[in-house]
C-alpha cells in the first residue's frame, strides 16, 4: 500500500518507523527516535508520535513510554488500550497442549 504524507521531514521518518512495527507488537518512542537516527530526540518522536493524520493506518497507538506506560494518544488510554488488546489477541499464536497441532 503507498501513502502520500504530508509532514515535516522528520515527522514522516517517524510515521515510516511507525510502519514498521508489526501486529500486536509495541515499541517505545526512544527505540523510535534511535532507529531514525535522532536517540535524543525523543520528546520530538512523541509529538510527531502524536501528530500522526491517520492512526489506524499509521499505528501510533503502537508506540509507549519507555516505562512501560501508555504515554499519550490523541483518542485517549481506553482506545489505545483497545487496539493494543484487540492487536495482541489477533495475531496471537495457537497453543499447543498435549502434543495436538
Amino acid at each position: 500500500m503507498r501513502l502520500a504524507l504530508i509532514g515535516a521531514p522528520f515527522q514522516i521518518k517517524v510515521w515510516e518507523a511507525l510502519l514498521s512495527i508489526p501486529t500486536g507488537h509495541v515499541t517505545t518512542y526512544s527505540q523510535i527516535a534511535g532507529a531514525i537516527g535522532k536517540p535524543r530526540a525523543v520528546r520530538a518522536v512523541g509529538t510527531a508520535v502524536g501528530r500522526n493524520p491517520i492512526s489506524w493506518l499509521i499505528p501510533c497507538h503502537r508506540a509507549l513510554r519507555k516505562s512501560g506506560g501508555l504515554g499519550g494518544y490523541h483518542w485517549g488510554f481506553p482506545v489505545k488500550r483497545a487496539m493494543l488488546a484487540w492487536e495482541a489477541a489477533t495475531t496471537e499464536e495457537p497453543q499447543v497442549q498435549d502434543g495436538a497441532p
